[in-house]
C-alpha cells in the first residue's frame, strides 16, 4: 500500500506500507512506514492519501491517522477511510457528482491578454453574468448544463460556493471550455465540460478536500439507513 501524505505548503511525500488488519468497514491498521530504516511517525489526525495495489489494480481512497502503537513488535497506524474506495486514475481527478449554482462570462480581451501574458489581473464578476448548474466537480475542473451555449475553447471567468466548515465560501476560477454538446436527457440544455485555467495548488486541494467531506457524509447517511 502506498501512502501520499496532502499538505498544500509542502511538496508530497511517498511512504510505502501495508494492511496489517481490517478492524471494521472503515478502520484499518497499517504497518508503519520506513525509510532509510528509521520509522515515519506520521502525526495522528493528519489525512493523507491512500493507494492500495491489489490483484484487481489500483484503488484510492482519502484517510485520517487517528492512532498509533506498538502491537506484538510491529509498529501500527489506525486509519480511518474518509472516502469509498475508487479505482485510482493516474492522470484524472476523481468528479464528484452535485447540483451548484455556477455564473459565469466569457473572459474580456484585456483579460486574456494579461492570461497569455502571465500578467496578474483581478476576475470581476463584470456587468452580465450567465446562470447555470455544475453537475459534477473534480479537482481539474468541471461539467455544467445551461440553456445557452459556449463556444469550444472559450475562456471564462466563472464562480461558485462551496459550504467549508460550515459557512459558504466563493470561488471564482478562469476556465477553459473542453467540449459543448445537447442534452440528450434536458431538451434546450446543453453540457459544457471546463478545465481550470488558472487555479492554485491550495485551492485545488480544498476543493478536493470538500469532495472527499461531502462523499463521507453521503457514505455515513447511507450506513444509517441500513
Amino acid at each position: 500500500m502506498l501512502e501520499r501524505m496532502r499538505d498544500s505548503e509542502k511538496p508530497k511525500k511517498v511512504y510505502q506500507s501495508e494492511v496489517y488488519e481490517i478492524l471494521s468497514e472503515d478502520r484499518l491498521e497499517i504497518t508503519m512506514p520506513i525509510e532509510q530504516s528509521k520509522l515515519i511517525l506520521l502525526p495522528v489526525d493528519s489525512e493523507c492519501d491512500v493507494i492500495f495495489f491489489g490483484k484487481a489494480g489500483l484503488y484510492q481512497c482519502y484517510a485520517r491517522i487517528v492512532d498509533r502503537y506498538k502491537s506484538n513488535n510491529v509498529y501500527i497506524l489506525v486509519i480511518e477511510l474518509l472516502s469509498n474506495l475508487r479505482k485510482h486514475q493516474r492522470r484524472d481527478y476523481y468528479r464528484y457528482s452535485c447540483a451548484l449554482q455556477m455564473s459565469s462570462r466569457l473572459l474580456e480581451e484585456a483579460e486574456i491578454t494579461a492570461l497569455e501574458e502571465d500578467k496578474d489581473f483581478e476576475l470581476v464578476p463584470g456587468a452580465q453574468l450567465n446562470q447555470s448548474v455544475i453537475v459534477d466537480l473534480s479537482g481539474g475542473g468541471l461539467r455544467f448544463l445551461a440553456s445557452f451555449k459556449y463556444e469550444k475553447d472559450s475562456l471564462i471567468y466563472c464562480s461558485y460556493q462551496l459550504v467549508v466548515k460550515g459557512a459558504p465560501k466563493k470561488y471564482e476560477f478562469v476556465g477553459k471550455i473542453l467540449n459543448v454538446k445537447k442534452s440528450e436527457k434536458r431538451p434546450g440544455t446543453f453540457e459544457h465540460r471546463l478545465q481550470y485555467v488558472n487555479i492554485a495548488e491550495n485551492v485545488r486541494e480544498e476543493i478536493i478536500k470538500y469532495i472527499f467531506e461531502e462523499e463521507r457524509k453521503e457514505r455515513r447517511r447511507e450506513t444509517d439507513m441500513k
